[in-house]
């Protein structure tokens, strides 16, 4: 388990990340939003214990990451954006390299060098001099040196940058396999890998946690697209006596009868749709009546374009 409490951390008179406080148990794979600029890389490396926070607390699995570092990091995996590999060494010579950094020893050094090897297909590549790689390779060797020691918290920044389809399909594999057995936190601009492969979300807006909640969650909508015969006014005055609704507008003055029903917060689309649908029929024709899903681009979009504490009340 991660715990992260009133994480803080500046950079001279700038603040970066303030008061990030979070939980992330073993097995989830959470997802880390945010716009460039937004904290997300500098929250990644203090989690990793490469950077030291001004305040808070992370603890990883009851080892403090501030205090002792050097123990937390042996349980650490990270894939850093810009992971810096080395031009001249073969991907074997480099992952026996990373893997003595990482106290691996020479016992186990060999076995869990392959391990990692097959684990994200690159065996033919083992031997080939990593400047000869190309971008996806190089990123798949990235992802193989943070497996290395088999990790109880895996740390992905951009992980899936550069790779083809196939290979982006690999990788999600990949990364749910490991799951089964660590934490995982992958940061990304890619919506679509996000909803793949999350399960929950944490949206960073100007260095502040302003959304920390499960994807699902996020979807559930309070908003319906209706179509009836009805006019405006009189899609009001049918629907007049039924709690839960706060606003009913046109949708488009070229659609007149394509209407956009806003319900509070407290009333969920599935009873409420029921009793629209009936009060409709008895003044008109009901054409049509679903829920506006929200796709997780949509609501990223909405949480940074709200004040900050309507945003933080999304989820």
């Amino acid at each position: 388990m991660l715990k992260v409490s009133k994480l803080m951390r500046k950079y001279g008179r700038f603040t970066a990340v303030k008061d990030a406080t979070f939980t992330i148990e073993q097995g989830e794979i959470v997802g880390l939003l945010g716009h460039n600029g937004a904290g997300k890389t500098t929250i990644l490396k203090m989690l990793s214990g490469y950077l030291e926070p001004h305040q808070g607390s992370i603890e990883l699995d009851g080892i403090d990451v501030i205090q002792t570092p050097k123990q937390a990091q042996t349980l650490i995996g990270y894939l850093p954006e810009n992971l810096p590999l080395y031009a001249e060494m073969s991907v074997a010579e480099y992952l026996h390299y990373a893997a003595t950094i990482k106290g691996i020893d020479n016992t186990h050094r060999a076995g869990e060098v392959k391990r990692v090897i097959l684990a994200t297909d690159i065996k033919d590549k083992a031997l080939n001099r990593i400047d000869t790689l190309s971008r996806g390779y190089k990123q798949r060797v990235g992802v193989a040196q943070a497996l290395l020691g088999n990790p109880r918290f895996l740390i992905l920044d951009e992980p899936t940058n550069g790779l083809d389809p196939t290979q982006t399909f690999q990788m999600r594999n990949l990364i749910k396999e490991v799951a089964k057995q660590a934490t995982v936190i992958l940061s990304t601009h890619i919506m679509q890998e996000v909803e793949a492969l999350c399960d929950r979300v944490l949206i960073i807006r100007a260095g502040e946690l302003a959304v920390d909640a499960f994807i699902e969650e996020l979807k559930q909508t309070h908003q319906l697209l209706v179509q009836t015969t009805l006019s405006l006014a009189q899609l009001n005055e049918a629907l007049a006596g039924i709690d839960g609704i706060e606003e009913i507008r046109s949708i488009d003055k070229h659609a007149p009868n394509c209407f956009h029903i806003a319900l509070d917060e407290h009333s969920a689309w599935q009873s409420v749709s029921p009793l629209i649908a009936k009060a409709i029929c008895q003044h008109g024709e009901l054409l049509a009546i679903e829920p506006q899903q929200l796709d997780l681009e949509a609501l990223f979009k909405q949480v940074n374009e709200q004040p900050m504490e309507r945003a933080k009340d999304v989820a």
